[in-house]
């Protein structure tokens, strides 16, 4: 890799931003923000200039879109509660609104100003392409699964294409500094701005890695914070990556039980067995040949992972396996060659893994690893053990990643699912270790990936709600029972 870059960067608990704007221009948002209907608080946007290079803080400006449904409730507001819903890549401008949507209870609408934003790169927040097409058939968080050594110098080939093709896409020089602390520093940015002197968070899955960033480096100004769907530090590294393996042969079986007791309708198999040998019987069919529409092994075992977030999504995925276990049956539009909608956020997916911290760059690193996770965990390991373009990414980092500051008072909640197919429950407890007496665990034993709101379950509903309205922590780490 080329173009190490050298600088004094803002240290933690510092102030990053040079001289923060005072006050925000409130306005209608744009028009690809989604409102659900069933909202009926107000949602306004305004923009927040802060540095494009924190060690040049007086330098090139961008502009991050925040929105705001604000508090109606002045006796009740206790501050602001930004949110991140993951990625890195994905849009936040209309995560209040969706939580809102949702059930959010009103303890919390009342409590906060709900803040949401696009992140530095992303939608409208000086956003950045590396020109994927709708044909790619890249996916720049998991590559495919690999049957064979000679899947992982393929599929390196690709990567080193499109590393390269990020770097020339990259002509106004943003991608080296899209970061999880720059991210974090932007956070510390916009609570200046609203003109607050600390803010709450809540962030899920790469939000958990955003969120224990920002309050490790920013403890004085941060309130209350939940981190729900742990990565497992303040980064995506390889070992985060391959836990995704982990995660996937834990939650599986969920899947497996469900299908069996409905085989008469689906014909997956009659016991949890034999559902997961239908999944490994068809993915390897599908390896050695792909259906005429272009379905392989990997993106059967994609889309599988995939359906693994949310149990309301299994009966989709159990009607695609019963779709293709009679390949005459299959039939699905090719994508042309097209701008692929998805284009920014694995951008700055990329970007961001990139740029936070070193990743090996020699192919039979990733050979070796694969061999490996392909027989611990042949749901998908030799996916996610798989090479990256991080190998060949054109920038190294430019300082070390966010360390987890387990310092200051206990006010980090983690929230983490049993059963979860991205971030399994070894993530939050390692993030449990790391912030030690500042943070309290909550493990919920459901499946799935997302516990506030989104998840359910009563109990951590409730434990997080109290936190959030009456700044109750819970005495111990909790264990909350299915329901």
């Amino acid at each position: 890799m080329v173009g190490t870059l050298v600088a004094v960067i803002p240290a933690a608990g510092q102030s990053a931003t040079g001289k923060p704007v005072a006050g925000l221009v409130w306005a209608a948002c744009p028009e690809d923000v989604v409102v659900p209907p069933t909202v009926q608080l107000p949602v306004q946007c305004a923009k927040v200039p802060v540095p494009l290079d924190y060690r040049d803080p007086d330098g090139t400006q961008i502009e991050l879109m925040v929105s705001r449904i604000a508090s109606t409730k002045p006796e009740k507001r206790r501050g602001v509660l930004m949110f991140n819903p993951g990625g890195p890549g994905g849009t936040g401008l209309d995560q209040p609104a969706f939580l809102v949507s949702k059930g959010l209870p009103t303890g919390v609408t009342d409590a906060y100003d709900l803040i949401g934003m696009d992140t530095r790169g992303v939608g409208h927040s000086a956003p950045v392409s590396c020109g994927f097409t709708a044909d790619d058939g890249y996916w720049a968080n998991i590559p495919p699964y690999a049957s064979d050594d000679a899947a992982v110098t393929r599929q390196a080939e690709i990567a080193r294409d499109v590393a390269e093709r990020c770097a020339a896409n990259d002509t106004d020089g943003r991608l080296r500094h899209l970061s999880t602390a720059n991210m974090a520093r932007d956070l510390d940015r916009i609570r200046a701005a609203l003109g607050e002197e600390k803010a709450s968070f809540y962030g899920a899955s790469y939000g958990s890695a955003l969120g224990a960033a920002y309050t490790s480096m920013f403890p004085d100004t941060t309130d209350r914070v939940v981190l729900d769907s742990i990565i497992g530090d303040t980064h995506l590294d390889r070992a985060g990556l391959r836990r995704f393996a982990l995660g996937m042969e834990q939650t599986f079986p969920d899947f497996a039980k469900w299908a069996a007791a409905r085989h008469e309708s689906y014909g997956l198999g009659r016991t949890p067995q034999q559902v997961r040998r239908t999944y490994l019987t068809l993915a390897e069919r599908l390896d050695r040949t792909p259906t005429p529409d272009g379905l392989t092994g990997a993106l059967l075992r994609q889309i599988t992972f995939g359906s693994l977030y949310n149990e309301i999504q299994y009966p989709n995925l159990a009607r695609i396996w019963q779709t293709y276990l009679d390949p005459g049956e299959a039939s699905r539009a090719k994508a042309a060659t097209a701008p692929n909608p998805q284009d920014n956020a694995l951008t700055v997916f990329l970007a961001v893994t990139c740029n936070d911290v070193e990743w090996p760059e020699d192919v039979d690193t990733y050979r070796r690893a694969v061999a490996q996770d392909r027989k611990r965990f042949p749901l998908f390991g030799a996916a996610s053990a798989n090479i990256t373009p991080c190998a060949f990414w054109k920038h190294e980092p430019a300082e070390p990643p966010v360390a987890v500051n387990d310092k200051g008072r206990r006010n980090v909640l983690i929230l983490q699912n049993r059963h979860d197919p991205v971030t399994p429950l070894a993530g939050g407890r390692l993030l449990r270790e790391k912030f030690e007496e500042r943070s309290r665990l909550v493990t919920v034993n459901e499946s799935g990936h997302g516990v506030y709101v989104l998840g359910g379950n009563a109990c951590a509903l409730n434990l997080t709600t109290t936190y959030l309205v009456d700044g109750k922590m819970p005495a111990g780490d909790r264990t909350c029972q299915r329901g």
